[in-house]
């Protein structure tokens, strides 16, 4: 299994409920092919830097999931194809980010 990172842009119309559903439906479809659920983040709404199709803001999701690359590959089909979805990104990432995000100025128990 290979750790992932995966941030969603959702339409910032739609409520929060709605988000949350619908991270929850692609984490639970990823949990059936075999994979295992890791931090998640609710950003909430940011605006862009730009007009994306021609929306200014979004509703920023990241998650993290270790899985294997076929379940992947369905999660960016299942996205590429929501309408709800304004823009997304999987990426793999190395063991060491993998987790809930450290704190900058913390020390690991490690060092």
């Amino acid at each position: 299994m290979r750790p992932y990172e995966v941030m969603v842009i959702l339409d910032a119309e739609l409520d929060e409920e709605t988000v949350r559903a619908n991270v929850e439906r692609w984490l639970q479809s990823l949990e059936a092919r075999g994979a295992e659920r890791g931090y998640v983040d609710f950003w909430g709404k940011r605006r862009f830097a730009y007009a994306v199709n021609h929306r200014t803001e979004g509703y920023y999701v990241v998650f993290q999931v270790r899985s294997e690359p076929p379940a992947m590959d369905e999660l960016h089909r299942v996205l590429s194809l929501a309408d709800e979805v304004i823009r997304h990104k999987v990426l793999r990432v190395p063991e060491s980010v993998y987790g809930p995000p450290k704190l900058a100025g913390s020390q690991s128990a490690e060092s």
